[in-house]
């Protein structure tokens, strides 16, 4: 896979996702507060929510397990989905501020882009750019 385009957006994809888990672990205050009620020990699915970013940001990295860490950071961004509408229809302030749908809109829009470009950047998904997997 040197493709240099998705080489690049690897890159950014497991920089993005290795600093959210860091945030999740160092700063777990504004990801406590947009948590949805239903979800069981907040505090626990939060740091390993951040932990899951981490070990997927890396394994983003290592060819081996790429097409693995894709389909596990796919699957994280779905089931974190939950949170972000929580956020934009429950008016969570985050550190004083509620933000309003010129951000929630984009961000929930987003979500199905970032779960694709989980599994097209690992190599799991050639979709809508080839035929088959590489």
């Amino acid at each position: 896979m040197n493709d240099p385009i998705r080489t690049a957006l690897r890159w950014l994809l497991a920089l993005a996702y290795g600093a959210a888990g860091y945030l999740h672990l160092a700063r777990p205050a504004p990801f406590l507060a947009i948590t949805p009620p239903w979800v069981p020990e907040p505090g626990f699915v939060v740091a390993a929510t951040g932990a899951a970013e981490i070990a997927g940001a890396i394994g983003l990295m290592i060819p081996r397990v790429r097409k693995a860490a894709g389909w596990g950071l796919a699957l994280y961004a779905l089931c974190v989905w939950p949170a972000n509408f929580h956020h934009a229809f429950a008016q969570i302030a985050i550190g004083g501020e509620t933000l309003g749908w010129w951000y929630h809109g984009p961000r929930l829009a987003a979500q199905p882009l970032i779960i694709w470009w989980a599994l097209w950047a690992s190599g799991a998904v050639d979709w809508p750019f080839g035929k088959g997997n590489k």
